[in-house]
């Protein structure tokens, strides 16, 4: 290599310094942000008022409760007159070799889940499995359709269990005791 045509790389004493016109005031960050923040509410505020991008789901679960009645594997019964803020979002209905299962969740009033579990499945297998082994009972809770049991179920999840020899009833959330009271009352 030729000694000639290496050259050293000049090394800078001081780091190159903005002036006080080049550098960045929080006035400008400021503004920076608002021209990305701006637009961003715009849409979120859209979404919401326009779209009731904070309405729960609804679904109609006629199909699932007619399945179920078709099937005969219990007495099928649906809520009937809960008021229009309350949201049906899922519903199926399924055979098991130890019996067959109905469930349909809704939004409550609050907007909390509830399920709604109608089942021929023998009570001692299916309440573990809907309520959690811990569950345990409080009391009762008096309707037109019998005495349902108040349960302390899942962490933070109350329910009201109906048993009787045909089908069990279990109506479980995480909302307060009132909503599951509305939910079996309209069952009757």
């Amino acid at each position: 290599m030729d000694p000639a045509s290496h050259v050293e790389p000049e090394v800078a004493d001081e780091p190159t310094r903005l002036g006080r016109r080049e550098e960045r005031s929080p006035r400008d960050m400021i503004m920076s942000l608002a021209v990305l923040l701006v637009p961003i509410a715009l849409l979120l505020i859209l979404y919401r008022t326009l779209l009731s991008g904070d309405a729960p789901v609804t679904i109609d679960p006629s199909a699932a409760i007619q399945e179920a009645q078709q099937a005969g594997a219990f007495p099928v019964i649906a809520p009937q007159g809960l008021g229009d803020d309350w949201h049906p979002s899922s519903a199926n209905f399924r055979r098991q070799s130890d019996g067959a299962t109905l469930r349909i969740g809704y939004a409550d009033p609050d907007k909390d889940p509830i399920q709604l579990v109608e089942s021929s499945v023998p009570a001692a297998s299916l309440l573990p499995g809907e309520l959690g082994g811990d569950a345990k009972a409080l009391g009762n809770f008096r309707t037109d359709d019998g005495v349902w049991t108040v349960y302390d179920a899942r962490p933070g999840e109350k329910a009201l269990v109906l048993a009787s020899p045909k089908r069990t009833i279990v109506i479980v959330g995480k909302t307060d005791m009132t909503n599951l009271q509305a939910l079996a009352t309209a069952l009757g």
